[in-house]
């Protein structure tokens, strides 16, 4: 969708990191466990931004494919990820409607939060795959300001991941401060 796309490439030109260039702390905490876990190395970033996150995970082994709608967005992480020297597959999708036709062994699904693309990131796990969720929960001030639809409700997630066929291997809420968010690591079925 074109708004969507101009809206976050001027919040993408307006700072020279939107959300920083550190990875999420959710995402380094973990990365042991997702290395020892995860049958193999194929990951995919769902609305990569910058590619912050796409570019730790290369740095630890892994083949990266980002995704996000915007082009600037895009722009910044081919430079970080060159400049880190790693090698990052980032392509300029709307994932609106998206359908994802390849397997992966890692899926992270970060600040970002369209639920019916959940099904297709289940679907397009390898058996054994993780996919990591950390997105924005609902919270009455949270409300006045965002749109509910892009806000989890509170023990969503579990809800969500229990219907697939696999475990979900950690969950927490954290609803503390300015951004209460939710993340969960599911590890698809073998």
């Amino acid at each position: 969708m074109e708004s969507d796309r101009t809206k976050w490439n001027q919040r993408f030109e307006s700072e020279d990191s939107f959300l920083g260039e550190r990875p999420s702390p959710f995402l380094v905490r973990e990365m042991e466990r997702i290395k020892r876990l995860a049958p193999g190395v194929k990951a995919l970033d769902i609305a990569c931004g910058e590619g912050r996150n796409s570019i730790f995970l290369a740095q630890h082994g892994f083949r990266v494919t980002g995704l996000d709608i915007s082009d600037v967005g895009i722009a910044k992480g081919i430079r970080r990820a060159d400049n880190a020297g790693v090698r990052v597959e980032f392509r300029q999708t709307d994932l609106e409607g998206y359908r994802i036709c390849e397997s992966f062994d890692l899926i992270i699904n970060f600040n970002f939060l369209l639920r019916e693309l959940i099904p297709e990131e289940v679907g397009a796990l390898t058996p054994g795959g993780l996919l990591l969720f950390d997105t924005i929960l609902e919270s009455p001030h949270l409300l006045a300001s965002h749109n509910p639809a892009y806000l989890l409700g509170r023990g969503e997630l579990r809800q969500i991941f229990t219907a697939y066929d696999g475990d979900i291997l950690f969950e927490e809420e954290m609803e503390q401060g300015e951004m209460p968010t939710s993340r969960l690591m599911f590890r698809k079925s073998g």
